[in-house]
């Protein structure tokens, strides 16, 4: 993509009502845009990093079995009268009456509709385990929407739902979630730490929170530092075999937010182990047993002969909430630093003088070349100084920048600058191009 075609409306300064880095930097990179409060539209530049956000959350959805659907935003009410959730729910749901004066909401989770879809095709044990997902965008009308897409009133979310014949099957989904969740986040180059959640009135001890440790988080967390350091189970994991041993390993460990923090338990973890630190809750899965299906009569019929409800469990990621728990992670004061798997571009080409003839060539021939090569470079082809054009590459945090000017030209020479580390390296045009296309710089 050329620059000068593309839409890319940057920001000098920071908006004053931006509290948190994630927020400046989106809305100086021209990712977003505030349509009202808690709602964004989303810009081209960040688009491209929700899309492939969305990707990886996809991806490791399929790799651990679970099937895709897509739901509608709009929900009928008479659903949520069946689970008894439409009155408790409160003031965050936005319900809506339709021009047959029906009782409509948009919907800010699916627990009832899948309820629905499930119980209307499957009713005997033979049918089970599923594991249904969508991609989704939800609403939940925030008292106090803030911090961007942090916490919005309108955002994307990935919520998955399993149906299990009983609570031991039940867990065995469970698992497969867990894990994949790490894979997931690790996969966005983030370190996400499983933290044991309050389950609330349902009970059991069969809810975690993902979390990412981030001086901007919402709550304080309090964990074993071996958590921290301990990598992701990775993509070689079999998803049918026995998973438990991997959630053990880290479930053993303490880690708890604020709201379930236990002092003397955090106390028995070796001082040298014990971290303390802010969090950004950017997954929750949850077994929640016979909650909906109950009411909502889905029901199985067990080997038995019996009818049974059957069992379920949610599982949350905000998929746009990502984008900036990302930000607060990789980050520093030019702008963003998106890790490769997630970057909007795969690299900038910065041409220094446009308008130069060997300048031009060159850019030119190394924009063919790349994209040839199967990668996805912004080439900035505009007008702009190079002081102007350095820092937009930098605020939009792209993980490679190709500087070619005609001085460098002159020695056969173009720059090649790693934006993670900020190391730059002098080669030839030829030698850049073949560097970049074979991954010699990749994140590792």
């Amino acid at each position: 993509m050329r620059l000068s075609r593309f839409f890319l409306p940057v920001l000098k300064e920071t908006p004053s009502d931006a509290q948190i880095v994630s927020h400046q930097l989106m809305l100086r990179a021209g990712m977003i845009r505030q349509q009202s409060a808690g709602i964004y539209s989303w810009l081209p530049l960040g688009l491209k990093v929700l899309k492939k956000v969305e990707q990886i959350v996809r991806e490791e959805q399929n790799r651990a079995g679970a099937v895709e659907l897509l739901m509608p935003t709009i929900q009928s009410a008479d659903l949520w009268r069946e689970s008894g959730r439409y009155d408790d729910y409160g003031a965050e749901m936005l319900r809506i009456t339709d021009r047959h004066e029906r009782d409509m909401l948009f919907g800010p989770t699916n627990e009832e509709m899948i309820t629905e879809i499930f119980r209307s095709y499957c009713r005997s044990y033979k049918d089970v385990p599923k594991l249904l997902y969508h991609i989704q965008w939800k609403f939940r009308d925030e008292i106090r929407p803030r911090f961007g897409v942090m916490r919005g009133r309108e955002f994307l979310m990935k919520d998955t739902y399993s149906f299990d014949l009983d609570e031991d099957a039940a867990r065995k989904s469970y698992n497969k979630m867990f894990v994949a969740y790490l894979n997931t986040f690790a996969r966005m180059g983030l370190k996400a730490v499983p933290m044991k959640a309050d389950t609330g009135p349902i009970g059991g001890d069969l809810s975690h929170e993902f979390i990412v440790l981030a001086e901007t988080g919402e709550s304080e967390v309090f964990c074993h530092g071996d958590l921290v350091d301990m990598g992701a189970p990775g993509v070689d994991v079999d998803f049918d075999g026995d998973l438990q041993p991997l959630v053990d390993q880290r479930t053993a460990l303490y880690a708890a937010t604020d709201e379930m923090h236990d002092e003397a338990a955090f106390a028995d973890v070796p001082a040298d182990r014990q971290l303390t630190a802010r969090g950004i809750e950017v997954g929750h899965i949850f077994y929640f047993g016979t909650k909906y299906s109950d009411p909502m009569k889905a029901l199985l019929t067990h080997p038995d002969g019996k009818e049974r409800a059957v069992h379920m469990g949610s599982y949350g990621v905000g998929v746009s909430r990502l984008l900036g728990a990302i930000i607060e992670a990789h980050h520093d004061e030019k702008g963003c630093i998106w890790p490769e798997e997630v970057a909007p571009f795969d690299l900038g080409i910065l041409n220094l003088r446009a308008g130069d003839e060997a300048a031009d060539a060159a850019c030119e021939d190394a924009y063919g070349k790349l994209q040839a090569a199967g990668l996805d470079p912004l080439y900035d082809d505009t007008s702009e100084r190079p002081g102007g054009k350095f820092a937009t590459a930098d605020l939009i945090g792209l993980p490679y920048q190709l500087v070619i000017g005609p001085r460098g030209l002159k020695e056969g020479k173009v720059e090649l600058k790693v934006r993670r580390t900020g190391e730059t390296h002098e080669m030839t045009p030829e030698d850049a191009v073949s560097r970049l296309a074979e991954g010699a710089f990749a994140d590792g």
